[in-house]
């Protein structure tokens, strides 16, 4: 479940971006969705010179080339506008959450309504504690491999959160986001441009929608976090390249991980992977560590930073990066939680909670 970053936007210096959808590309840049593979200029050798039917055939090819390059970019703009012209989220009817048995453990956040501060220790576990969060994300990763096959056209995303609920607590774990600071579900469902924390309700998925699913459990005093963006029905080219490199930049981060490793080479390696094809990268939310605590130290930024720190053998958190079509500016809708990118664009995310080593990292949330 990603968290909310509570760093001021001045706290880091900012690479630029390459542009994404909605707004004027260079004639250099990487189209949205295609890597950058054009050679930014053409240079004479020596004291070479063009004459002046050279330079009349080099120019037209320049041209040529110009033309070309905006026909696509026209081409990809119109892919946009089919695309946004998809009816806007629209908030269902979000109905009461579901009971948990009674001999089920809950976080100590539970029953309260206001979100819990960040915690300032970092997950480090000995064996038995690695034994017991490698127990609680093999659990989550079986939840939300199960709730990616209910994904499909008229089913509701409440539906969905009743299958994972019921699948967790016959674990004898509870779902961690229910009662999280108010969060009324067992699950986080983001549909579209929903960003994140989407309330499952009772909307139907439509043929060609995304959707990410956020499983988090907490089994034996261990919380187990990680996401899947799935697809429902026929998704367009577009959509599944998005969730294709969303995927491909969590598996990046994690590969920037081991031991002795410097945490902002995460956010390095997802910017770069993302910007190759044109996407945005959200700032707003941030990976976090991870245990016996829901969300604590070491906050995990997906983007280029300059965070201090290095990451230790024993450690455990989540990386969550989250992509966007468009805008990686945010609204949220009145409960506090829904959140969607600012022109409503596309979104997707993937996450893993994952443990360093010596010589690299282990995805725990695997099944």
């Amino acid at each position: 479940m990603a968290l909310t970053a509570s760093l001021s936007h001045n706290a880091f210096p900012k690479i630029p971006i390459i542009p994404s959808h909605g707004k004027a590309l260079p004639s250099s840049s990487s189209f949205i969705g295609s890597p950058l593979t054009l050679s930014r200029s053409s240079s004479l050798h020596g004291n070479q010179s063009l004459s002046r039917k050279q330079f009349v055939v080099f120019a037209r090819k320049v041209s040529g080339l110009r033309e070309a390059m905006n026909i696509k970019r026209e081409r990809e703009l119109q892919v946009v506008t089919k695309f946004k012209k998809r009816p806007p989220l629209r908030r269902g009817r979000v109905s009461p959450g579901l009971p948990v048995p009674d001999q089920i453990p809950r976080p100590p956040y539970v029953g309260s309504n206001i979100l819990p501060e960040i915690a300032s220790e970092h997950q480090i576990h000995d064996s038995e504690g690695i034994a017991k969060i490698r127990a609680a994300c093999e659990l989550a990763a079986r939840v939300l491999n199960h709730a990616g096959t209910l994904v499909r056209p008229s089913v509701t995303t409440n539906e969905i959160d009743k299958a994972v609920h019921q699948m967790i607590i016959d674990a004898g774990a509870y779902p961690s986001p229910l009662g999280y600071g108010g969060f009324p579900k067992s699950v986080c469902t983001s549909v579209n441009e929903c960003m994140c924390h989407g309330i499952p309700d009772s909307r139907q998925l439509q043929n060609g929608d995304i959707i990410n699913i956020d499983v988090t459990v907490y089994l034996d005093g261990y919380h187990g976090d990680t996401s899947k963006t799935f697809f429902c029905g026929e998704v367009s080219d577009e959509l599944k390249n998005l969730v294709k490199v969303a995927e491909e930049c969590l598996e990046k981060g994690i590969a920037a991980c081991k031991d002795g490793a410097l945490f902002r080479k995460i956010g390095k390696k997802i910017s770069e992977h993302a910007e190759k094809y044109g996407y945005g990268v959200v700032e707003r939310f941030v990976g976090h560590g991870v245990g016996t605590v829901f969300h604590s130290e070491p906050i995990i930024i997906h983007n280029r930073n300059e965070k201090a720190g290095r990451m230790v053998e024993g450690q455990t958190f989540t990386i969550e990066p989250i992509l966007s079509m468009g805008s990686i500016d945010s609204v949220t809708w009145p409960d506090n939680w829904t959140t969607l990118t600012a022109d409503g664009s596309a979104a997707a995310q993937f996450e893993h909670t994952i443990l360093i080593t010596k010589t690299g990292a282990e995805i725990l949330t695997t099944c």
